[in-house]
């Protein structure tokens, strides 16, 4: 009997998937369609203020809504207890990633990168201690360089929206000496630009990983060099951000040259898959039915429509709850206040196509370049006719530290492992996530001083850095007393 393309793919509980998310995709279209278009601001925000007083009303606890003071706890732990509240609500409104900054003392400067295809990409950069300012800008400081990306969905801002100075690595880090610089993908809040295409068109958002390999990266990364004119520099990746790197390492023989060290937080490499069995399936099966669900242009633009309507602990507790149904994330390790702040920055805008290419990747098992064919081959033979093109990993020269949580699903480290070189290092985070790795409670304990470790090992100018430290210096008593009731 004949095959019928798709038919025989699919499961009948996965087609009953199919046609629900189908449904659900056109329901909540034609919402964000009626609040965009029909209801008046005045009405939003009465319904934004009913779902806060709502929320209240069933015992939850808002940012703004004041904290009980401890009468076990000293003044002192009082004090920063409110202090937090108070940093996290400034957070939450910030509007972008120069008021994140500011909040916490620091002056960036913005940079523009034009890509070899036509891309604008935004850089920050971060240059000079907190309360200074470089009175240069856009010139070479002589400090070692330090470049950031961020993951998937994802802009600069992720590495700044914390609530403490000390748990942000960039801070951190450009107060041991470092110049920090933070890229963008193209697409995203600070890199929606081209000089071929605007941002409504299709081909605007036709890229994929691949091209943040070819282009973004290795771009990005040039011009920070001639900016600062350092020889090398060294590249710290979150998520996507790490397989960008791996990807670009990979096909770039030259760019090994000009990185000192790559720290990869919480790496993606080839992830088995979801953790809701039923999206995890259906997409492993027909990855291009995510083009089916969200057409062929940026993925969840709808999330900043509702990120503006939803009282903040509401979507804080949507986020939540989609990372542990798709991912088995709890964020056990994540404060409160600091997701409530934080999520607010979380999303930015991406390209479904690089969606459909993290589900090649899974429904294959291994690292792949972007899979042109719509349809695999139909007839199945001992030996395979047809094989998608598969990034090189195991001829990256740079040094590679692998910072992983030893309960994120997405790592299977020893799978990891035997598609990077030997010279691969890897630690383990007892009872990390994923996300925890940007934003936990005691990532300045954790996370900071094993990354600090790793530049200083392989940093080529060590005698401009201030000395490396182990983390914040708190009591245990405030650090107990702030776990606890944040």
């Amino acid at each position: 009997m004949a095959r019928v393309p798709l038919i025989g793919r699919l499961s009948p509980r996965e087609y009953i998937a199919l046609v629900f998310g189908l449904i659900f995709i056109a329901f909540e279209g034609l919402i964000r369609l009626v609040i965009l278009l029909l209801l008046p601001r005045i009405l939003i925000n009465w319904f934004y203020e009913r779902s806060r007083s709502l929320f209240h009303f069933l015992g939850g606890r808002g940012l703004k809504k004041q904290i009980p003071r401890d009468p076990k706890a000293t003044p002192r732990v009082n004090a920063l207890r409110q202090a937090k509240r108070s940093m996290a609500d400034q957070i939450l409104h910030a509007r972008d990633f120069g008021e994140l900054c500011a909040l916490h003392g620091y002056t960036p400067e913005e940079h523009v990168v034009l890509t070899k295809d036509g891309y604008l990409l935004g850089l920050h950069r971060i240059s000079s201690t907190k309360g200074q300012q470089n009175p240069r800008p856009g010139i070479s400081t002589g400090k070692p360089v330090v470049y950031l990306h961020h993951g998937l969905l994802m802009n600069s801002e992720v590495w700044v929206c914390l609530t403490d100075a000390e748990r942000a690595l960039p801070f951190v880090l450009v107060e041991q000496g470092f110049d920090v610089w933070l890229g963008n993908n193209r697409g995203n809040k600070y890199s929606k630009k081209s000089i071929h295409h605007g941002p409504n068109s299709t081909k605007f958002w036709d890229f994929s990983i691949d091209d943040f390999a070819w282009h973004d990266i290795p771009d990005s990364i040039k011009y920070i060099l001639e900016i600062t004119k350092a020889p090398k520099l060294s590249y710290v990746g979150f998520s996507q951000g790490t397989a960008q790197a791996f990807a670009a390492l990979s096909i770039h023989p030259q760019l090994n040259e000009k990185i000192n060290v790559f720290i990869a937080l919480a790496p993606a490499l080839s992830p088995a898959g979801l953790s809701a069995s039923i999206v995890d399936g259906l997409m492993k099966s027909s990855p291009t039915l995510m083009f089916l669900f969200f057409g062929r242009k940026s993925i969840l633009s709808s999330a900043t429509m509702w990120q503006s309507i939803l009282y903040p602990p509401i979507f804080a507790k949507v986020i939540d709850a989609s990372l542990v149904w798709m991912f088995n994330w709890h964020s056990h390790n994540i404060n409160p206040s600091q997701k409530i702040a934080a999520y607010a920055h979380l999303y930015s805008f991406a390209s479904t196509k690089s969606v459909v290419h993290w589900f090649q990747i899974m429904r294959n098992g291994a690292f792949l370049m972007y899979d042109d064919e719509v349809m695999s081959p139909v007839v199945r033979t001992a030996v395979s006719s047809y094989r998608p093109a598969r990034f090189p990993t195991k001829n990256i020269a740079t040094p590679i530290v692998l910072l992983y949580g030893d309960r994120d699903s997405l790592v299977d480290i020893d799978v990891m492992m035997s598609q990077l070189p030997q010279h691969t290092e890897a630690r383990r985070l007892h009872t990390y996530e994923h996300i925890d790795i940007l934003w936990g409670k005691d990532v300045d304990r954790d996370v900071i001083p094993e990354v600090l470790d790793a530049l200083k090992r392989y940093c080529e100018d060590k005698e401009k850095l201030t000395g490396i430290v182990n983390g914040v210096k708190r009591t245990e008593d405030e650090t107990d007393g702030l776990s606890d009731s944040l």
